[in-house]
C-alpha cells in the first residue's frame, strides 16, 4: 500500500496523571528539564493534505494551542479510558473554524463510551455550540483517513482490547502489556515503533521499561520511542543513557518525519 510523506508530532508522552503529578515533589516532578514535563499521551499525524490526532486527552485544548494546529480532519481513538477521550468536546472549535463535522474513528467499545460521556453531542435536540461528530466504527481492517492508510493493531491492556495503529513505516502503541503473535506480524518491517513504557517496576496493565525493550528487540525494529511515561520511570536524560542503541524516550514536542512510498 502506498502512502504519502507523514509527519508525527508527540502532543503528550506522559501517563494518565501527567508529569509533574499533582502534589508530588519527587526529582522528576520538580525537574527543570522540559523533557520531564509530560502531558497525557497523544500524537498528531499529518500528510500534505490530511491531519488527525490519535486520542483527545484532557490536555487536548492546550496541545492544539501549543502546536498551533489550525486544521484537523479527524480523531482516531485507541480505547475508551478517560485520559484518552476526555478532551473530545474541544473539537467544537474546529467545527466552527475549519470543519463543520469532525470525523471520529473508534471501535465499538470506545464509541459506547463516547456516546455516554458526550451524550449531549448525540441528542435529538442539541444545545447550540455542542461538538458536531460523525462516528466511523473501525475493526482490525485497514482503512484510510484522507490520504493516510491506517492499519489497526489489536493489543491488550490487561483484559481491555486497545488499538494500536500503523501509518506507513510508523507504528504507535500505547496502553498495552500484551501483543498476540498475529498482531506482531503487522508491526514487523516498521522503521519506527512507539510503545508504552510506564516505569521499571511491574504493572498490571502496562509494559515496563525492560518489557518494552524486549518487544522492540524481538521485532527487530531499528528505531523505537517509549511513551505513556510515569514520573516513577526517572529523569529523562538519565534513562536515555541506559537505553540500547536506537531506543529513546519520547518527549512532548518531538517530531518524526517519514518519506512517502
Amino acid at each position: 500500500m502506498s502512502y504519502p510523506p507523514i509527519k508525527i508530532t508527540f502532543l503528550g508522552s506522559g501517563t494518565s496523571s501527567g508529569v509533574p503529578m499533582i502534589a508530588c515533589d519527587c526529582e522528576v516532578c520538580t525537574s527543570a528539564d522540559p523533557k520531564d514535563t509530560r502531558l497525557r499521551p497523544s500524537i498528531l499525524v499529518q500528510s500534505p493534505t490530511t491531519a488527525f490526532v490519535v486520542d483527545t486527552t484532557p490536555d487536548f485544548r492546550y496541545q492544539m494551542l501549543r502546536e498551533k494546529v489550525k486544521k484537523l480532519d479527524a480523531v482516531l481513538f485507541t480505547h475508551p479510558h478517560k485520559d484518552h477521550i476526555a478532551g473530545l468536546d474541544d473539537v467544537r472549535a474546529f467545527n466552527f473554524y475549519y470543519k463543520p463535522v469532525m470525523q471520529i474513528y473508534a471501535n465499538s467499545l470506545t464509541e459506547e463510551a463516547i456516546k455516554r460521556e458526550f451524550s449531549y453531542a448525540f441528542a435529538d435536540k442539541k444545545y447550540p455550540g455542542v461538538p458536531e461528530l460523525s462516528l466511523n466504527t473501525i475493526t482490525d481492517e485497514a482503512f484510510m483517513i484522507g490520504d493516510i492508510p491506517v492499519q489497526p493493531i489489536l493489543v491488550w491492556h490487561l483484559k481491555m482490547p486497545v488499538l494500536g495503529f500503523r501509518f506507513g513505516n510508523f507504528t504507535y502503541i500505547t496502553d498495552a502489556n500484551r501483543i498476540d503473535e498475529a498482531e506482531k506480524e503487522k508491526i514487523k518491517g516498521s522503521e519506527v515503533v512507539v510503545l508504552n513504557a510506564l516505569r521499571k517496576q511491574h504493572h498490571i496493565s502496562h509494559y515496563t521499561l525492560a518489557e518494552a525493550i524486549d518487544i522492540v528487540q524481538e521485532l527487530k525494529i531499528p528505531r523505537a520511542y517509549f511513551t505513556h511515561i510515569s514520573h516513577q520511570l526517572g529523569i529523562h536524560q538519565e534513562i536515555e543513557t541506559e537505553l540500547p542503541e536506537g531506543i529513546h524516550l519520547a518527549y512532548d514536542g518531538l517530531i518524526l518525519e517519514f518519506a512517502g512510498d
